[in-house]
């Protein structure tokens, strides 16, 4: 990944996944995980022109069946969903519904599949030719686990779509986190499976929920070096994220070889996010979109599902990121000097109130040092790094001081 990557990419036959009965993934009005964030991220996405593209595909996500949700769930648990989605006034605490962060409420089922829909279908379309690059910004739902609800997120769709192409003869996957808060659902349902490397790169388990998703949590036995988790200090900015992903990122996924890269770019690490305390900016996650769509061409031919997942300053920051990840992975990047389209900015004001953003770039002087520079011991951020390479890099023949 080279500083202030502008150009375009390949450009690919993408499948964009979306339909308004998405929106009905609904918490609550007093809930962060608002569906006015997807409204948003769709009609800044039709006014950049990003889902006309010729080689764009708008794809309505259908809500998959049991089978399908078993592909990362147990039986039980699916049957749980299915009971509070029928009776909304049913805890099942266990699984995690009922609580505060994920309460049930009528529909829950069918809206949360329709999330895996999009995900699922991809790693269909992916298989199938239809696509090389396949978007489900409503998904992300790293945090559900086989049986249990967790932080916003009822079923996962990104540990299915993996396990579907798991299950259709794909022999290794690599699932790159860069959510503020760490994979640790889809980390644990892969956690036993060498044919699976997760990568989470996420603010710090102690000052942040899950409080999970430290250096020293690699799997174990064969599996050793297939979880990797970089717990970034807690106000880590662009500089520090960015050299976290170049030190980590590439090196072991070239080493691994997946055939195909599953991403999830909760975009809750922006500085003007309430939920983190990090301060990356929109150009910041510009830029990993665009390393790991470069590093998808590099090691598999493209192959690459992308999601969204958390994000909670919903009418700023989760609009623009998301737009630039289906312009990244149409081959259609748009520049962050763009000016944001005067009709979006008026839909917005007069929808949401506010004052929405004039550009699709945060203003900011996107810079960081190469990993080849060295280690510095007194910086925290390279303290993080080596924890984790030194972790993970031998399991993989790596060197944590020199690969």
């Amino acid at each position: 990944m080279s500083p202030a990557t502008n150009g375009k990419g390949a450009v690919y036959p993408t499948s964009v996944y979306w339909d308004p009965q998405l929106l009905k993934y609904n918490f609550g009005d007093y809930h962060p995980m608002r569906p006015s964030r997807l409204d948003a991220t769709i009609r800044l996405v039709q006014q950049l022109g990003l889902d006309t593209a010729e080689n764009v595909r708008v794809e309505v996500p259908e809500v998959p069946d049991d089978q399908v949700l078993q592909l990362a769930h147990s039986a039980e648990y699916v049957k749980s969903v299915h009971a509070v989605s029928e009776d909304p006034s049913i805890e099942i605490l266990e699984c995690g519904l009922g609580t505060e962060d994920t309460p049930g409420y009528e529909g829950i089922h069918e809206s949360s599949a329709r999330l895996v829909g999009g995900s699922y279908q991809g790693a269909v379309d992916i298989l199938d030719g239809k696509a090389v690059h396949a978007v489900n910004f409503g998904g992300g739902m790293h945090h559900a686990a086989r049986d249990k609800a967790s932080g916003f997120c009822v079923y996962n769709d990104c540990a299915v779509a993996i396990q579907h192409l798991l299950d259709n003869g794909v022999q290794r996957v690599v699932y790159i986190d860069v959510d503020g808060h760490h994979g640790d659902g889809t980390q644990s349902i892969f956690f036993d499976d060498p044919r699976v490397m997760t990568i989470s790169l996420h603010e710090t388990g102690l000052s942040l929920f899950p409080g999970t998703g430290f250096a020293n949590e690699i799997g174990e036995g064969q599996c050793a070096g297939t979880s990797v988790n970089v717990a970034m200090p807690t106000r880590a900015d662009d500089s520090q994220w960015l050299r976290a992903y170049d030190a980590v990122v590439p090196p072991l996924v070239r080493e691994f070889r997946p055939e195909v890269i599953v991403s999830q770019h909760g975009c809750d690490s922006h500085f003007q996010d309430e939920l983190t305390h990090l301060r990356v900016s929109i150009d910041g996650q510009r830029q990993i979109a665009l390393a790991v769509s470069e590093l998808a061409d590099e090691v598999c031919e493209g192959r690459w599902i992308a999601t969204g997942g958390g994000g909670y300053d919903c009418h700023d920051a989760v609009p623009r990121s998301w737009a630039h990840l289906v312009g990244v992975a149409s081959g259609h990047p748009v520049a962050v000097t763009t000016p944001v389209p005067q009709e979006w900015r008026t839909y917005m004001n007069d929808k949401y109130g506010g004052h929405a953003p004039e550009m699709m770039g945060d203003n900011v002087d996107l810079w960081w040092r190469s990993w080849e520079i060295g280690f510095d011991p007194n910086d925290e951020t390279d303290r993080s790094i080596m924890a984790t390479r030194k972790e993970v890099f031998p399991q993989w023949g790596l060197d944590p001081w020199y690969d």
